[in-house]
């Protein structure tokens, strides 16, 4: 075994695994070129751009990367955020070299964010998005993006921006004879035919043969003659190294949008890398993952690219091909290169509502309606925060629908912290230890005694919560004397939380009642000592399980189980209590 590129994130490269590599390069290039035009497109760029972005992060990631086949490029995804940024700084009557240059310093400004989080260890900010979020976040992207070729996948174009505007101009387009029926019938028919051969021919490049027959319907048929718009000749040769000028009123909008791209890269990239890491044996590491990622845009963006995120879609192309390590990236930039150089008239009659049939059959992949109804099943609450996420990008754009994705995955953690599940405990008859009153009404209480559960560390947001419901306990009927904190799953007490227990148990011992702790984690009971608790909370009151507590209480004070639900080997002689 020899390696090539040790340290630059190359995976080590056998001799027999070369043919493997290029033939798998071969097949993947059949779905880069089409792909990487038509994504192009939906940023509002040139098709060559999409080609200039698929080479140089090929290359990248293949130099940084960690992953082995992970196939990174133009993303359908990505495309309505990199044009949600862009095409409102780019003048009205459109500047293609403008927009290249704004979409390549948006690339620069993902690769600085990636590199950075990188060094920073930051890899785990891609679990800001929930997997309910990403779901409603990934079927508004969708929608949005189907709504949004509609128009060219029918041969017409529209002036209009947001899905519903967007919407009922195609309508209005479609009532006033605007569609072109040839046109229609390529887009439709290609729609058709790769969804049917994916389904049902799994292995066979579905965009690739669509692709083909799209060119030759168009030499048959004579399209352009009827109005259909082809891609035509793509410049010739490779763009030099370029740095993207632009202007400092630009930098804000541009930032913004980078930062939402970022996150959405990335969260793409773990759970793709993560998914095909699993089958082959290989471990995920998000910071290495974040280097490879923004190296790709650095590569892409300095040489008249885009942003660009993982392609699950590519990825399992290039696994099935039988890809073997990231020189089959390598031998599709090599391909594409050879291709804008040598032909690049090759896709000139390629027509255009192929192209939008192409991203429209991406769309439809991005949507999960199965997980939502799964939610909807499943759990209510998750399925709202789904829709929410879908409806702020349906209805808002997809930019602040990502920052409403994050920002409903961020509150519904705080929520679960805020009004986390509390709840009684008791014996139940046959089942050792203690267990929750509402699973298990008949649950028996010692009498004088109430045990309470806090599903959740104790902080500033809902410590407040938790001594109203202690206080409740503590007024019900008969009046208990030790209210005994199950206090297990409390892994902090934060210093607003130790004020609001200090408070609360000198009003308990004030009533008669003690405030008992059992199971507190030690780290906790450390910080509870340096709040200075233990001046009003007895140290004798800290038990290391809630038996032992019982038992304590029960020498105490002399009640008694009833004899018919004895537990199981229960100790006959009573446990000593934690001292501090």
């Amino acid at each position: 075994m020899f390696t090539l590129g040790r340290g630059l994130g190359l995976s080590p490269f056998r001799r027999e695994w070369l043919a493997k590599d290029i033939m798998a390069g071969v097949v993947l290039t059949t779905l880069l070129v089409p792909q990487g035009m038509a994504y192009a497109e939906l940023a509002g760029l040139p098709p060559i751009t999409g080609l200039y972005t698929s080479i140089m992060c090929l290359l990248g990631y293949a130099a940084f990367g960690p992953s082995r086949i992970l196939v990174l490029g133009p993303d359908s995804s990505l495309g309505p955020m990199i044009a949600a940024t862009i095409l409102p700084l780019v003048a009205a009557k459109g500047d293609a070299k403008r927009a290249v240059a704004l979409a390549s310093v948006l690339a620069l400004m993902v690769a600085v964010i990636m590199i950075v989080a990188a060094v920073a260890k930051l890899g785990f900010i891609a679990d800001l998005i929930s997997k309910p979020t990403m779901v409603g976040y990934m079927n508004g992207l969708a929608l949005t993006i189907l709504v949004g070729q509609l128009p060219k996948l029918f041969g017409f174009k529209i002036d209009a921006e947001g899905l519903i505007r967007e919407f009922i101009a195609f309508v209005k387009g479609l009532a006033n004879g605007e569609a072109v029926a040839a046109a229609a019938a390529v887009g439709i028919a290609g729609i058709v035919l790769i969804l049917v051969l994916q389904r049902w021919l799994p292995k066979i490049p579905a965009v690739l043969i669509m692709v083909v027959l799209a060119i030759a319907a168009t030499s048959v048929f004579d399209l352009a003659s009827h109005g259909v718009s082809l891609v035509g000749v793509l410049p010739r040769g490779f763009p030099p190294f370029t740095i993207p000028s632009v202007g400092l009123s630009d930098l804000g909008p541009l930032f913004a949008g980078a930062l939402g791209i970022a996150l959405v890269s990335l969260a793409d990239t773990i759970s793709t890398a993560s998914a095909f890491a699993a089958r082959t044996g290989q471990e995920i590491h998000g910071n290495q993952e974040m280097i490879g990622i923004g190296v790709a845009n650095l590569a892409a963006g300095l040489f008249q690219g885009f942003p660009v995120s993982t392609s699950g879609s590519r990825t399992a192309v290039a696994e099935r091909a039988g890809a073997k390590t990231q020189f089959t990236g390598v031998t599709g930039a090599v391909l594409i290169t050879l291709m804008i150089v040598l032909v690049p008239g090759l896709f000139r009659n390629l027509p255009q509502p192929a192209l939008a049939a192409v991203v429209i059959t991406a769309s439809l992949s991005l949507a999960d309606i199965p997980a939502t109804v799964r939610l909807w099943r499943q759990r209510k609450t998750e399925f709202g925060l789904s829709i929410a996420a879908f409806l702020g990008v349906a209805v808002l754009g997809v930019l602040p629908g990502i920052a409403i994705a994050v920002g409903l995955s961020i509150l519904n953690v705080f929520r679960r912290a805020w009004w986390p599940y509390d709840t009684e405990l008791g014996r139940v008859g046959g089942l050792a230890g203690y267990h929750d009153v509402t699973m298990h009404p008949e649950a028996e209480h010692l009498p004088g005694l109430v045990i309470y559960r806090f599903d959740a560390p104790l902080i500033f947001a809902n410590a407040k919560r938790f001594r109203d419901e202690v206080r409740r306990l503590a007024s019900q009927e008969p009046k208990p004397v030790w209210i005994v904190i199950a206090a297990e799953p409390m892994t902090d007490v934060d210093t607003t939380a130790s004020d609001v227990l200090e408070e609360l148990d000198e009003a308990l011992n004030a009533q008669g009642i003690s405030l008992v702790f059992a199971e507190l984690k030690d780290p906790v009971r450390e910080k509870i000592q340096r709040y200075g608790l233990t001046r009003t909370i007895d140290p004798r009151h800290f038990f290391p399980t809630i038996e032992s507590a019982v038992t304590a209480f029960r020498q105490q004070s002399g009640s008694d189980w009833s004899a018919d639900t004895s537990q199981p080997g229960e100790s006959a002689e009573p446990s000593q209590p934690a001292t501090s």
